[in-house]
């Protein structure tokens, strides 16, 4: 006689990888599927949320989920239990919450579950403790859904009636929007103001050590020099003045390591560092949070959960790394009491901060297991969290004024005396910072100090810097727009859409962009105001704090704006755009090509459009002729999104550098050479020739670096 099969319990995750990473830690007994992300959605064909019938949503299956929801139905009916073990967030409690309305499953039952790193430990002891779904999660997510489609479905339409065909408004990306274009309009106003600084080399006796002075001072006042007459007269008084050194101030300073991350602060610092893409962070982290198949090691999880604002640590983490630094470093880069770091007031507390899953296990030893991209991550992530918990490193200071005839020139100079973090890792940052690190000369008060080669140079005031996608992201950060899951997304819209455009990192707002976010602020200024959009994300928050009910939301919401709807579709006349007209003819009729933006950037189109639907690319070409044949170089891109150097005359031409090729010839064999940037920021002209290698590093004007 047959023995009884034993059903086996059914586990649902979002994503395939994920799947079979927990399947291999439980083993028998378990069944996981994917749900590869949301099942149910509002209808695209129609708005989905009703104002009149107190915002009901209507959902609907997902076109192409339908074969995924048979399959998950059927393991379902056969199970022994089903657990949903989405994303440990709003998205991911929303997710469990239609998976559970499409499957019978009473959401007030245990039958949620949630990891917060895919460990074996962690997965198991998560299906020892299954909870309830968490509605005011559920319903701080289906406020935000019906917000967005109510904006999105209710102004997108009059924008394309009145403006063009194609384009969106979005509660987030309207106001991100806003954010470039007012940085653009404070470029375009700026006025430079002219000032001189005046330096000068200073030396104490005949064989002391030379050091470098600045003017501080001149009769009392700070200095502050408007014109090369005003400088020169300065600089001669020095020329011809005695100084003594009146102030020496000798002190220690140290600098305290940065917190570990959180989204936002990864997405920043991949951006300065490694010159990833917000998207590509999220896309790169998410394949380390889910699962890499590690040699003798097989499928591990390498970092938390990838979408937090907290700087938080887990006791068990803490006392891992408070155990693995002395160790790695010595006793001395332990602190006596471990690091805590403040997180930001409006921050959600429920996720650790962004932190290697084993702190054993280290960048170098997974480095073959893993593509370049995710080791470099991998590192980013893993130096940060043990940086955060080691010992500030200590400088000597040196802070001097040399005086005489009214002048002040001062000194100041810091010598690092103990690596402490920074023997592993410092943080980048948007505008290059000098160092001051510099050999500190023996002065004493009433010194009589020597000066010479004084010199004045001309500077004039920048206007801000435009954003890049770290320093946007920062911006919507601390204007509390959005969350960590929102940034990589509303960047990616605001570019697809046409209304900014990246170049060298920086983002330019378009025409287009200008004209979209003048119409907004001119009728729907909530919309795009800051503070506005900062309160409703709070209002947001207090829904998943249970604090308010989330239909009380939008009903505060709608009934004015309804009213913005029917005064904008009256005023707004019609606006014409007119495309930029390059000097490119069309090669079928003849037409002067126009710019237009498309999903992956810029192109050209014939502007007979449809009578003519020629289109082209847009080519840059490099200044370097092809080292093989003389052609020009072309900037190309790989199926892989990598850019890259090519011959314009390919295939018969075979040339490719994934380096710039720059028009300097290697003085010493005639080669080639290509560019480099190191992460510090330093560029420097390298031979090709693997024989040579010679190398002289470029000067970088503050154009040609990033902000």
């Amino acid at each position: 006689m047959a023995g009884k099969t034993t059903k086996s319990k059914l586990i649902i995750v979002e994503s395939p990888a994920k799947a079979r990473t927990i399947a291999k830690y439980l083993g028998r007994g378990y069944h996981v599927e994917a749900s590869q992300g949301h099942v149910r959605d509002l209808p695209k064909s129609q708005l989905g949320v009703e104002p009149e019938n107190d915002f009901e949503m209507k959902y609907i299956t997902i076109r192409g989920r339908g074969d995924i929801l048979s399959a998950i139905r059927k393991e379902a009916k056969n199970a022994s239990a089903v657990y949903l073990a989405t994303d440990p967030d709003r998205e991911g409690e929303a997710i469990s919450w239609h998976l559970a309305q499409v499957l019978g499953i009473d959401p007030a039952k245990a039958c949620r579950v949630e990891f917060h790193e895919v460990t074996k430990k962690a997965v198991q002891q998560a299906m020892k403790k299954p909870r309830a779904v968490n509605m005011s999660l559920v319903d701080a997510q289906q406020a935000r859904r019906a917000l967005d489609r109510l904006v999105g479905y209710k102004i997108s339409p009059l924008l394309w009636a009145k403006v063009r065909k194609g384009l969106s408004a979005g509660r987030v990306q309207s106001v991100a929007t806003r954010l470039v274009v007012s940085r653009e309009q404070e470029i375009n106003s700026f006025i430079p103001e002219e000032y001189w600084e005046i330096s000068a080399a200073g030396q104490v006796g005949k064989k002391g050590q030379p050091f470098s002075v600045r003017l501080s001072a001149i009769d009392g006042a700070k200095a502050e020099i408007s014109s090369g007459e005003e400088a020169e007269k300065a600089a001669e008084r020095i020329r011809r003045t005695d100084f003594t050194v009146t102030s020496v101030k000798r002190s220690e300073k140290r600098k305290l390591p940065s917190a570990p991350f959180t989204t936002s602060s990864l997405q920043q610092e991949a951006s300065r560092k490694l010159n990833f893409s917000t998207a590509k962070t999220m896309q790169v982290v998410q394949q380390l949070y889910e699962g890499v198949d590690l040699k003798n090691e097989g499928t591990q999880g390498l970092v938390t959960y990838i979408r937090t604002d907290s700087v938080r640590v887990s006791d068990e983490a803490l006392a891992a790394v408070r155990d693995f630094i002395p160790k790695r470093f010595g006793q001395d880069y332990l602190p006596e009491t471990p690091n805590v770091y403040k997180g930001r007031s409006n921050a959600q507390d429920a996720h650790e901060a962004i932190r290697p899953t084993v702190v054993t296990r280290l960048p170098e030893d997974v480095k073959d297991s893993l593509t370049r991209d995710q080791y470099n991550l991998y590192r980013l992530i893993y130096n940060r969290f043990m940086a955060s918990q080691m010992k500030a490193a200590v400088y000597t200071t040196l802070t001097a004024e040399l005086t005489g005839d009214g002048i002040t020139l001062r000194f100041y100079g810091e010598n690092k005396t103990f690596p402490g973090f920074t023997a592993l890792y410092e943080e980048s940052t948007d505008e290059a910072v000098e160092s001051a690190e510099t050999a500190i000369p023996a002065l004493k008060e009433g010194d009589k100090a020597r000066i010479a080669d004084v010199r004045c140079d001309q500077h004039f005031t920048q206007p801000p810097p435009r954003y890049t996608e770290a320093s946007l992201v920062r911006a919507l950060e601390e204007n509390g727009i959005g969350r960590p899951s929102t940034y990589a997304p509303t960047i990616t819209t605001i570019i697809s859409r046409g209304y900014v455009s990246r170049e060298k990192k920086r983002l330019y707002a378009t025409e287009l962009g200008h004209m979209v976010t003048s119409l907004m602020e001119q009728y729907f200024s909530d919309i795009v105001d800051t503070e506005f959009t900062a309160d409703m994300e709070s209002r947001l928050d207090q829904v998943e704090a249970g604090q308010i009910y989330w239909k009380d939301v939008l009903r505060d919401f709608f009934p004015p704006f309804e009213k913005e709807l029917e005064v904008a579709e009256k005023a707004i006349d019609k606006v014409e755009i007119k495309d930029e007209v390059s000097d490119v003819p069309c090669d079928k009729c003849g037409a002067m090509m126009t710019y237009k933006m498309g999903r992956y950037g810029r192109f050209l189109a014939c502007p007979n459009f449809p009578e003519c639907r020629n289109t082209k690319p847009i080519v840059t070409y490099l200044e370097a002729a092809c080292p093989k044949c003389g052609a020009r170089l072309q900037e190309k891109i790989s199926k892989k999104n990598r850019r890259f150097y090519g011959c314009e005359r390919y295939p018969d031409c075979d040339f490719v550098s994934w380096d710039k090729v720059v028009p300097d010839k290697c003085p010493q064999c005639g080669g080639y050479m290509t560019e480099k940037t190191t992460r510090k920021g330093e560029t420097w002209h390298l031979c090709a020739n693997d024989a040579c290698r010679y190398k002289v590093e470029v000067q970088r004007t503050e154009e040609d670096g990033d902000e």
